[in-house]
């Protein structure tokens, strides 16, 4: 079984040497951080002198939904946008990161490549989302939204070590995640009906909100129109809903969904030698639920890490991809990711 990182970190991104002495050159004045997804892609200039932040927006650029070219073209669109709102050219930049949504990100490189044939770096969105659960250091980024993915950064002596668990979809994974909660709620809704399981006021809440006349004309529709991932995923809200008023079978399921998380958990923090106290971040809408999912999966972190820190991220996606250029380019101390996070909230507050 091959036991390579299923992510690496290019050179420019891993983390410094605190034992090696470089020289400090001279400050960036503007990074550029691309956050591209399956239905929107945002780009930031940002303008370090001056704390300034300059946005563009285009179309979704995860190449499995639109394919590599329309990915690399919305990336491109948005990241000019951003550039032209600043009013510098591409050459001003002391670096840019670009981070994607997508099981694969190789073709999007190739053809950015040909478009931007400079030092842009790719990475996959995880990469992003651990900057900034940790500010781009040794933790872990803890993913649960619509789908759920886990990726941490650690050190051993000198040497970098990034791992990825999880992130393989919602047919094959996708544990804890918004889908597989609300998919779960919907299994239970079902054992209820045909007395294989406990009841529960999730078979109620379905048939109120699928809009259905009965649970077996809803377990029709699942296969028949079908329902979309975002549909089912949409569902796990009433599951945090019942799971807060106490119906047992919704609140099992955040024990289940801390359990499945908590596992990936387990593999990031051995495969990345991290210990002590260091940051994870949980980063997603399926953390909304609040104690009901967030305790259990402390408690089983803390089982496997006692000093380890855990929180929710409140940097958007975009920071995170800011701090990695800002790395990339030796300036990662020239602001504080607090800063940063004031930033971003401000320039994307309607």
């Amino acid at each position: 079984m091959n036991r390579q990182p299923l992510v690496t970190l290019p050179a420019a991104l891993t983390l410094p040497d605190p034992s090696a002495t470089t020289p400090a050159g001279p400050p960036a004045r503007y990074v550029l951080g691309v956050d591209g997804g399956a239905t929107k892609t945002l780009a930031a200039v940002l303008d370090v002198e001056h704390r300034l932040l300059h946005l563009g927006h285009a179309g979704p650029s995860n190449e499995d939904a639109v394919g590599p070219r329309l990915a690399v073209k919305a990336l491109l669109d948005a990241s000019d946008a951003a550039l032209a709102g600043a009013s510098i050219p591409e050459a001003d930049l002391a670096a840019a990161v670009l981070a994607v949504a997508g099981t694969d990100t190789h073709s999007i490189a190739g053809h950015l490549r040909e478009m931007r044939p400079g030092s842009w770096i790719l990475v996959n969105d995880v990469v992003s989302a651990w900057a900034t659960a940790t500010a781009a250091q040794p933790g872990v980024g803890v993913i649960s939204g619509t789908g759920s993915n886990v990726f941490g950064v650690g050190r051993l002596g000198a040497e970098t070590r990034a791992w990825r668990a999880g992130g393989w979809g919602h047919l094959l994974g996708d544990e804890g995640s918004g889908y597989w909660l609300g998919a779960q709620s919907l299994k239970a809704a079902l054992h209820d009906r045909d007395g294989s399981g406990p009841a529960t006021a999730l078979s109620h809440a379905a048939l109120r909100f699928f809009a259905a006349p009965s649970i077996e004309a809803l377990a029709a529709s699942v296969y028949t129109t079908p329902l979309t991932k975002a549909e089912v995923a949409a569902f796990a809200v009433e599951t945090s809903r019942l799971a807060a008023q106490g119906d047992p079978v919704a609140r099992e399921l955040y024990s289940r969904a801390a359990f499945e998380l908590g596992a990936q958990i387990r593999a990031v923090i051995e495969h990345t030698a991290l210990s002590g106290p260091f940051p994870v971040g949980l980063i997603g809408s399926a953390f909304k639920a609040g104690p009901v999912f967030v305790d259990p999966l402390r408690h089983i972190i803390h089982a496997i890490a006692p000093e380890a820190h855990v929180a929710p991220v409140h940097m958007p996606p975009v920071g995170g991809s800011l701090l990695l250029a800002l790395r990339a380019c030796s300036s990662e101390h020239a602001i504080s990711p607090e800063e940063l996070t004031l930033l971003v909230d401000r320039a994307l507050a309607p």
